[in-house]
Protein backbone atom coordinates (compact mmCIF):
# COMPACT_ATOMS: atom_id res chain seq x y z
CA UNK A 1 0.00 0.00 0.00
CA UNK A 2 2.65 2.29 0.81
CA UNK A 3 4.58 1.84 -2.77
CA UNK A 4 1.07 2.58 -3.93
CA UNK A 5 0.40 5.85 -2.20
CA UNK A 6 3.76 6.87 -3.24
CA UNK A 7 3.33 6.75 -6.71
CA UNK A 8 0.02 8.12 -6.87
CA UNK A 9 1.98 11.28 -4.89
CA UNK A 10 4.05 11.66 -7.53
CA UNK A 11 3.70 14.44 -9.77
CA UNK A 12 3.86 13.30 -13.88
CA UNK A 13 7.59 15.16 -13.92
CA UNK A 14 8.78 15.54 -10.73
CA UNK A 15 12.55 16.84 -10.79
CA UNK A 16 14.50 15.27 -7.58
CA UNK A 17 13.30 11.77 -6.68
CA UNK A 18 14.59 9.71 -3.86
CA UNK A 19 14.41 5.70 -3.82
CA UNK A 20 15.21 4.62 -0.54
CA UNK A 21 15.26 1.41 1.19
CA UNK A 22 15.60 -0.81 -1.20
CA UNK A 23 18.07 -3.71 -2.45
CA UNK A 24 19.78 -1.66 -5.20
CA UNK A 25 21.66 -3.02 -8.09
CA UNK A 26 23.90 -0.94 -9.94
CA UNK A 27 24.25 -2.73 -13.39
CA UNK A 28 27.57 -2.77 -13.46
CA UNK A 29 28.19 -6.63 -12.35
CA UNK A 30 28.76 -5.54 -9.16
CA UNK A 31 26.46 -6.64 -5.93
CA UNK A 32 23.29 -5.46 -4.95
CA UNK A 33 23.66 -3.01 -2.13
CA UNK A 34 21.47 -3.87 0.96
CA UNK A 35 18.65 -1.03 1.91
CA UNK A 36 20.38 1.64 -0.84
CA UNK A 37 19.10 5.02 -1.84
CA UNK A 38 18.69 6.01 -5.42
CA UNK A 39 18.67 9.95 -6.27
CA UNK A 40 17.17 10.75 -9.33
CA UNK A 41 16.76 14.71 -10.56
CA UNK A 42 16.36 16.54 -13.81
CA UNK A 43 15.70 13.03 -15.49
CA UNK A 44 19.04 11.71 -14.40
CA UNK A 45 20.62 9.13 -12.17
CA UNK A 46 22.66 11.80 -9.80
CA UNK A 47 23.86 8.79 -6.79
CA UNK A 48 22.80 5.35 -5.83
CA UNK A 49 24.30 3.40 -3.44
CA UNK A 50 24.64 3.46 0.65
CA UNK A 51 24.60 6.94 2.13
CA UNK A 52 23.05 9.02 0.00
CA UNK A 53 21.97 12.49 0.72
CA UNK A 54 18.62 13.64 0.03
CA UNK A 55 18.08 17.12 -0.74
CA UNK A 56 15.36 18.88 0.80
CA UNK A 57 12.16 19.02 -0.75
CA UNK A 58 12.94 15.56 -2.81
CA UNK A 59 10.05 13.33 -3.78
CA UNK A 60 10.64 10.32 -1.76
CA UNK A 61 9.58 6.78 -2.63
CA UNK A 62 10.05 3.78 0.04
CA UNK A 63 11.31 0.44 -1.55
CA UNK A 64 11.73 -1.20 1.81
CA UNK A 65 11.56 -5.08 0.86
CA UNK A 66 11.69 -3.92 -2.91
CA UNK A 67 14.62 -4.75 -5.24
CA UNK A 68 15.90 -1.33 -7.77
CA UNK A 69 17.46 -1.72 -10.83
CA UNK A 70 17.98 0.46 -13.71
CA UNK A 71 15.74 -0.07 -16.29
CA UNK A 72 16.28 -3.11 -18.53
CA UNK A 73 17.88 -2.39 -22.05
CA UNK A 74 16.33 -5.45 -24.91
CA UNK A 75 19.90 -5.94 -26.60
CA UNK A 76 18.13 -6.73 -30.01
CA UNK A 77 14.48 -6.15 -31.10
CA UNK A 78 12.02 -4.93 -33.59
CA UNK A 79 9.96 -3.19 -30.84
CA UNK A 80 7.22 -0.62 -32.48
CA UNK A 81 8.31 -1.58 -35.86
CA UNK A 82 5.48 -5.06 -35.77
CA UNK A 83 2.23 -4.46 -34.26
CA UNK A 84 0.49 -7.92 -35.61
CA UNK A 85 3.72 -9.51 -37.64
CA UNK A 86 1.42 -11.28 -40.30
CA UNK A 87 -0.27 -8.07 -41.07
CA UNK A 88 1.90 -6.06 -43.49
CA UNK A 89 0.32 -2.83 -43.25
CA UNK A 90 1.71 -2.98 -39.31
CA UNK A 91 5.20 -4.76 -40.04
CA UNK A 92 7.26 -1.70 -40.83
CA UNK A 93 10.71 -3.86 -39.91
CA UNK A 94 11.75 -4.15 -43.61
CA UNK A 95 11.07 -3.11 -47.43
CA UNK A 96 11.71 -4.65 -50.71
CA UNK A 97 13.04 -0.97 -51.66
CA UNK A 98 15.40 0.49 -54.34
CA UNK A 99 17.70 1.09 -50.91
CA UNK A 100 19.35 -0.73 -48.20
CA UNK A 101 21.81 0.99 -46.29
CA UNK A 102 20.28 4.13 -46.14
CA UNK A 103 17.20 3.02 -45.04
CA UNK A 104 16.35 4.52 -41.09
CA UNK A 105 13.78 2.80 -38.93
CA UNK A 106 13.25 5.83 -36.65
CA UNK A 107 10.57 7.50 -38.33
CA UNK A 108 8.53 4.14 -38.22
CA UNK A 109 8.76 3.80 -34.74
CA UNK A 110 5.24 3.59 -33.10
CA UNK A 111 5.63 4.27 -29.39
CA UNK A 112 1.82 3.53 -28.73
CA UNK A 113 2.04 0.13 -30.06
CA UNK A 114 0.56 -2.70 -27.69
CA UNK A 115 4.17 -4.56 -27.07
CA UNK A 116 5.74 -0.92 -26.57
CA UNK A 117 3.42 -1.19 -23.17
CA UNK A 118 3.65 -4.62 -22.90
CA UNK A 119 7.49 -4.75 -22.68
CA UNK A 120 7.37 -1.44 -20.11
CA UNK A 121 5.05 -3.34 -17.69
CA UNK A 122 7.93 -5.82 -18.07
CA UNK A 123 10.82 -3.68 -16.94
CA UNK A 124 12.37 -2.90 -20.10
CA UNK A 125 12.95 0.99 -20.27
CA UNK A 126 15.00 1.03 -23.55
CA UNK A 127 15.74 -1.08 -26.74
CA UNK A 128 17.85 -1.56 -29.67
CA UNK A 129 15.59 -1.04 -32.75
CA UNK A 130 17.16 -2.65 -35.84
CA UNK A 131 15.53 -3.38 -39.02
CA UNK A 132 14.73 -6.32 -41.17
CA UNK A 133 17.28 -6.50 -44.16
CA UNK A 134 15.23 -7.34 -47.26
CA UNK A 135 16.66 -7.95 -50.48
CA UNK A 136 20.65 -6.88 -49.77
CA UNK A 137 23.09 -7.88 -46.91
CA UNK A 138 22.38 -4.33 -45.28
CA UNK A 139 18.92 -4.07 -43.27
CA UNK A 140 19.06 -0.13 -42.74
CA UNK A 141 19.96 2.07 -39.87
CA UNK A 142 18.64 1.16 -36.43
CA UNK A 143 18.16 3.16 -33.25
CA UNK A 144 18.14 3.46 -29.74
CA UNK A 145 14.14 4.00 -28.28
CA UNK A 146 12.70 4.21 -24.92
CA UNK A 147 9.25 2.85 -24.27
CA UNK A 148 8.25 5.81 -21.94
CA UNK A 149 3.91 6.81 -22.62
CA UNK A 150 5.03 9.70 -24.87
CA UNK A 151 5.22 10.41 -28.21
CA UNK A 152 8.83 11.29 -28.81
CA UNK A 153 10.69 7.09 -28.07
CA UNK A 154 14.03 8.15 -30.33
CA UNK A 155 16.86 8.06 -27.94
CA UNK A 156 19.59 7.93 -30.70
CA UNK A 157 18.52 7.86 -34.54
CA UNK A 158 20.40 5.72 -37.15
CA UNK A 159 22.66 5.04 -34.02
CA UNK A 160 24.20 1.23 -35.93
CA UNK A 161 24.09 0.00 -39.29
CA UNK A 162 22.35 -3.45 -39.38
CA UNK A 163 23.76 -6.71 -41.90
CA UNK A 164 22.96 -10.25 -42.43
CA UNK A 165 26.06 -12.01 -43.39
CA UNK A 166 24.69 -15.93 -42.24
CA UNK A 167 21.93 -17.84 -44.12
CA UNK A 168 20.09 -14.62 -44.62
CA UNK A 169 22.61 -12.72 -46.17
CA UNK A 170 23.15 -15.47 -48.70
CA UNK A 171 19.71 -15.53 -49.76
CA UNK A 172 19.56 -11.91 -49.80
CA UNK A 173 22.53 -11.90 -51.61
CA UNK A 174 21.52 -15.06 -54.57
CA UNK A 175 22.01 -17.96 -52.56
CA UNK A 176 25.53 -18.14 -51.30
CA UNK A 177 27.56 -16.55 -48.80
CA UNK A 178 30.64 -16.09 -51.46
CA UNK A 179 27.89 -13.57 -52.87
CA UNK A 180 26.96 -12.20 -49.37
CA UNK A 181 30.61 -11.24 -48.82
CA UNK A 182 31.68 -9.83 -51.96
CA UNK A 183 28.78 -7.77 -52.31
CA UNK A 184 29.17 -6.58 -47.89
CA UNK A 185 32.86 -5.73 -49.60
CA UNK A 186 32.55 -4.04 -52.56
CA UNK A 187 29.27 -1.84 -50.99
CA UNK A 188 31.79 -1.07 -47.91
CA UNK A 189 34.29 -0.18 -50.52
CA UNK A 190 31.85 2.30 -52.93
CA UNK A 191 31.23 4.00 -49.31
CA UNK A 192 35.15 4.81 -49.39
CA UNK A 193 34.96 5.86 -52.53
CA UNK A 194 32.13 8.25 -52.02
CA UNK A 195 34.03 9.08 -49.02
CA UNK A 196 36.67 10.29 -51.29
CA UNK A 197 35.03 11.86 -53.48
CA UNK A 198 31.25 12.41 -53.41
CA UNK A 199 30.78 14.68 -56.48
CA UNK A 200 32.00 12.21 -59.10
CA UNK A 201 29.34 9.17 -57.71
CA UNK A 202 26.19 9.72 -58.65
CA UNK A 203 24.91 6.03 -58.10
CA UNK A 204 22.66 5.82 -61.35
CA UNK A 205 25.64 4.01 -64.09
CA UNK A 206 25.70 0.44 -64.55
CA UNK A 207 28.93 -0.05 -62.96
CA UNK A 208 27.44 1.83 -59.39
CA UNK A 209 26.87 -1.42 -57.12
CA UNK A 210 24.23 0.87 -55.13
CA UNK A 211 22.29 3.66 -54.75
CA UNK A 212 23.75 7.15 -53.89
CA UNK A 213 22.15 7.51 -50.32
CA UNK A 214 23.21 3.47 -49.62
CA UNK A 215 26.95 4.92 -50.05
CA UNK A 216 26.28 7.85 -47.99
CA UNK A 217 24.70 6.09 -45.47
CA UNK A 218 28.17 3.78 -45.28
CA UNK A 219 30.27 5.99 -45.06
CA UNK A 220 30.57 6.84 -41.20
CA UNK A 221 30.42 2.77 -40.86
CA UNK A 222 33.07 2.30 -42.98
CA UNK A 223 35.00 5.20 -41.04
CA UNK A 224 33.59 3.86 -37.98
CA UNK A 225 31.38 6.92 -36.18
CA UNK A 226 28.79 4.23 -36.46
CA UNK A 227 28.53 0.86 -35.24
CA UNK A 228 28.31 -2.30 -37.98
CA UNK A 229 25.33 -4.85 -36.47
CA UNK A 230 26.29 -8.46 -38.43
CA UNK A 231 23.84 -10.87 -37.94
CA UNK A 232 25.32 -14.23 -37.97
CA UNK A 233 25.11 -17.42 -35.75
CA UNK A 234 27.83 -20.73 -37.60
CA UNK A 235 31.18 -20.25 -36.10
CA UNK A 236 32.86 -19.80 -40.11
CA UNK A 237 30.32 -16.91 -40.77
CA UNK A 238 31.72 -14.98 -37.23
CA UNK A 239 35.38 -15.65 -37.94
CA UNK A 240 34.39 -13.93 -41.65
CA UNK A 241 32.58 -11.07 -40.32
CA UNK A 242 35.75 -10.64 -37.72
CA UNK A 243 37.64 -10.36 -41.45
CA UNK A 244 35.95 -7.51 -43.02
CA UNK A 245 38.50 -5.12 -40.50
CA UNK A 246 41.47 -6.94 -42.29
CA UNK A 247 40.35 -4.47 -45.34
CA UNK A 248 38.13 -1.91 -43.32
CA UNK A 249 40.34 -1.54 -40.18
CA UNK A 250 38.01 1.42 -38.50
CA UNK A 251 34.71 -1.06 -38.55
CA UNK A 252 33.59 -0.53 -35.06
CA UNK A 253 31.68 -4.12 -34.86
CA UNK A 254 29.10 -5.80 -33.33
CA UNK A 255 27.91 -9.26 -33.71
CA UNK A 256 24.47 -10.64 -32.79
CA UNK A 257 23.15 -14.03 -32.87
CA UNK A 258 26.11 -15.85 -32.60
CA UNK A 259 25.26 -19.17 -31.50
CA UNK A 260 28.45 -21.02 -32.18
CA UNK A 261 29.95 -18.68 -30.42
CA UNK A 262 31.71 -20.39 -28.12
CA UNK A 263 33.51 -22.11 -30.82
CA UNK A 264 35.90 -19.30 -31.48
CA UNK A 265 35.24 -17.43 -28.20
CA UNK A 266 39.26 -16.71 -28.20
CA UNK A 267 39.27 -14.86 -31.59
CA UNK A 268 35.84 -12.94 -30.36
CA UNK A 269 37.73 -11.83 -27.35
CA UNK A 270 41.16 -11.33 -29.34
CA UNK A 271 39.57 -8.82 -31.39
CA UNK A 272 37.43 -7.18 -28.95
CA UNK A 273 34.18 -7.07 -30.46
CA UNK A 274 30.77 -7.04 -28.12
CA UNK A 275 28.09 -9.64 -28.92
CA UNK A 276 24.96 -9.68 -28.28
CA UNK A 277 24.08 -13.06 -28.03
CA UNK A 278 20.93 -15.02 -27.90
CA UNK A 279 20.32 -16.45 -24.48
CA UNK A 280 19.74 -20.17 -24.57
CA UNK A 281 19.76 -21.53 -27.92
CA UNK A 282 20.58 -25.03 -27.30
CA UNK A 283 18.53 -26.74 -30.04
CA UNK A 284 19.88 -26.85 -34.15
CA UNK A 285 17.04 -24.34 -35.13
CA UNK A 286 19.41 -24.17 -38.77
CA UNK A 287 22.07 -25.08 -39.78
CA UNK A 288 24.14 -22.33 -39.00
CA UNK A 289 22.97 -23.61 -35.63
CA UNK A 290 24.24 -27.22 -35.46
CA UNK A 291 26.47 -26.51 -32.43
CA UNK A 292 24.36 -24.49 -30.38
CA UNK A 293 24.47 -25.11 -26.73
CA UNK A 294 22.86 -23.32 -23.90
CA UNK A 295 26.20 -22.95 -22.30
CA UNK A 296 27.44 -20.68 -24.77
CA UNK A 297 27.30 -17.09 -23.09
CA UNK A 298 29.08 -18.69 -20.38
CA UNK A 299 31.54 -19.91 -21.81
CA UNK A 300 32.24 -16.95 -24.18
CA UNK A 301 32.58 -14.88 -20.90
CA UNK A 302 34.73 -16.85 -19.74
CA UNK A 303 36.97 -16.14 -22.34
CA UNK A 304 36.64 -12.68 -22.05
CA UNK A 305 34.58 -11.66 -24.84
CA UNK A 306 31.79 -8.42 -23.69
CA UNK A 307 28.35 -10.39 -23.46
CA UNK A 308 24.98 -8.77 -23.77
CA UNK A 309 21.19 -10.84 -24.22
CA UNK A 310 19.48 -9.94 -27.30
CA UNK A 311 16.32 -11.46 -28.90
CA UNK A 312 17.27 -11.87 -32.70
CA UNK A 313 14.03 -14.49 -33.82
CA UNK A 314 12.59 -14.86 -31.12
CA UNK A 315 9.48 -12.29 -30.65
CA UNK A 316 12.16 -10.00 -30.62
CA UNK A 317 8.80 -7.51 -31.41
CA UNK A 318 6.24 -8.27 -28.83
CA UNK A 319 7.67 -10.50 -25.62
CA UNK A 320 10.68 -8.46 -24.32
CA UNK A 321 9.14 -9.11 -21.41
CA UNK A 322 11.70 -12.28 -21.27
CA UNK A 323 14.72 -10.73 -21.35
CA UNK A 324 14.97 -10.58 -17.43
CA UNK A 325 14.05 -14.66 -17.32
CA UNK A 326 16.40 -15.10 -19.83
CA UNK A 327 19.14 -14.02 -17.48
CA UNK A 328 17.69 -15.57 -14.70
CA UNK A 329 18.08 -19.25 -16.36
CA UNK A 330 21.47 -17.96 -17.19
CA UNK A 331 22.08 -17.72 -13.22
CA UNK A 332 20.34 -20.79 -12.47
CA UNK A 333 22.39 -22.36 -15.43
CA UNK A 334 25.61 -22.54 -12.86
CA UNK A 335 23.79 -25.46 -11.27
CA UNK A 336 23.52 -27.95 -13.73
CA UNK A 337 26.52 -30.11 -14.07
CA UNK A 338 28.89 -29.16 -16.74
CA UNK A 339 26.92 -26.10 -17.78
CA UNK A 340 28.28 -22.11 -18.10
CA UNK A 341 25.97 -19.50 -17.22
CA UNK A 342 26.73 -16.23 -15.35
CA UNK A 343 26.54 -15.24 -11.73
CA UNK A 344 23.56 -12.86 -10.80
CA UNK A 345 25.98 -9.55 -11.34
CA UNK A 346 26.97 -10.58 -14.67
CA UNK A 347 23.26 -11.66 -15.66
CA UNK A 348 21.98 -8.49 -14.71
CA UNK A 349 24.72 -6.24 -16.57
CA UNK A 350 23.88 -8.67 -19.47
CA UNK A 351 20.86 -6.69 -19.87
CA UNK A 352 21.55 -3.19 -18.77
CA UNK A 353 25.01 -1.95 -19.09
CA UNK A 354 26.44 -4.48 -21.57
CA UNK A 355 23.77 -3.69 -24.47
CA UNK A 356 24.62 0.06 -23.91
CA UNK A 357 28.11 -0.10 -23.86
CA UNK A 358 28.61 -2.20 -27.30
CA UNK A 359 26.71 0.30 -28.71
CA UNK A 360 29.31 3.05 -27.05
CA UNK A 361 26.00 4.64 -24.79
CA UNK A 362 27.53 3.22 -21.80
CA UNK A 363 28.03 6.73 -20.40
CA UNK A 364 23.92 7.25 -20.97
CA UNK A 365 22.40 4.48 -19.81
CA UNK A 366 22.23 1.08 -18.47
CA UNK A 367 23.28 1.77 -14.83
CA UNK A 368 22.80 3.66 -11.60
CA UNK A 369 25.63 5.43 -12.16
CA UNK A 370 25.51 9.28 -11.96
CA UNK A 371 25.00 11.16 -15.39
CA UNK A 372 22.80 8.19 -16.65
CA UNK A 373 19.41 8.45 -17.95
CA UNK A 374 16.55 7.88 -14.85
CA UNK A 375 15.49 4.59 -16.35
CA UNK A 376 14.88 2.80 -12.82
CA UNK A 377 12.66 0.17 -11.99
CA UNK A 378 11.73 -1.07 -8.60
CA UNK A 379 10.60 -4.80 -8.40
CA UNK A 380 8.44 -6.71 -5.83
CA UNK A 381 11.34 -9.14 -5.15
CA UNK A 382 14.86 -10.68 -7.29
CA UNK A 383 13.68 -8.98 -10.61
CA UNK A 384 15.62 -12.36 -12.24
CA UNK A 385 13.00 -14.26 -10.62
CA UNK A 386 9.70 -15.46 -12.64
CA UNK A 387 7.56 -14.63 -9.41
CA UNK A 388 8.61 -11.11 -9.13
CA UNK A 389 7.10 -8.18 -11.05
CA UNK A 390 7.94 -4.26 -11.62
CA UNK A 391 5.72 -2.29 -9.10
CA UNK A 392 6.99 1.01 -10.65
CA UNK A 393 9.31 2.05 -13.32
CA UNK A 394 10.72 5.35 -14.32
CA UNK A 395 11.78 6.35 -17.92
CA UNK A 396 13.95 9.45 -17.72
CA UNK A 397 13.00 10.26 -14.35
CA UNK A 398 8.93 9.86 -15.24
CA UNK A 399 7.18 7.54 -13.28
CA UNK A 400 5.66 5.40 -15.95
CA UNK A 401 2.04 3.55 -16.48
CA UNK A 402 2.24 -0.10 -16.18
CA UNK A 403 -1.69 -0.38 -17.84
CA UNK A 404 -1.75 -2.21 -20.96
CA UNK A 405 -4.03 -3.94 -23.52
CA UNK A 406 -3.56 -7.34 -21.51
CA UNK A 407 -3.93 -5.69 -17.97
CA UNK A 408 -7.39 -3.78 -19.22
CA UNK A 409 -8.21 -7.01 -20.48
CA UNK A 410 -7.50 -9.48 -17.72
CA UNK A 411 -9.25 -6.78 -15.61
CA UNK A 412 -12.20 -6.57 -17.85
CA UNK A 413 -12.75 -10.64 -17.21
CA UNK A 414 -11.43 -11.27 -13.84
CA UNK A 415 -14.81 -10.05 -11.74
CA UNK A 416 -17.74 -10.37 -14.01
CA UNK A 417 -20.82 -9.68 -12.61
CA UNK A 418 -23.71 -12.35 -14.03
CA UNK A 419 -24.93 -11.29 -17.48
CA UNK A 420 -22.10 -9.11 -18.40
CA UNK A 421 -20.41 -11.08 -20.62
CA UNK A 422 -20.46 -9.72 -24.18
CA UNK A 423 -23.29 -11.67 -26.36
CA UNK A 424 -20.69 -13.93 -27.59
CA UNK A 425 -20.09 -15.46 -24.98
CA UNK A 426 -23.60 -16.40 -23.92
CA UNK A 427 -25.41 -19.72 -24.24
Amino acid sequence: MAMMLALIALPAAAQTIAITGGKVAIGDGSAPIEKGTVLISNGKIVAAGENVAIPAGAQRVEAGGKWVTPGLIAGFSRVGLIEVEAVYQTNDAGAKSPFSAAMDIAPAVNPLSSPVAVSRAGGVTRAIVSPVAQGDVFGGQGAVIDLGSDMNPVTRARAFQFAELGEAGAIAAGGSRAAAHLLARVMLRTAQEFARNPAAFDGRSKEDVIARADAEALVPVVQGSVPLLIHVEQASDILQALGLRTEFPALKLVLVGVSEGWMVAEKIAAAKVPVIASALNDLPAAFEQLNATQSNVGRMRKAGVKVAIGMIGDNDAHQLRYTPQYAGNLVALQKVPGASGLDWGAALAAITSAPAEAFGMGEVMGSLKPGRVGDVVIWSGDPLELSSTPEMVFIDGVSQSLENRQTRLRDRYRTLEPGSLPKAYER
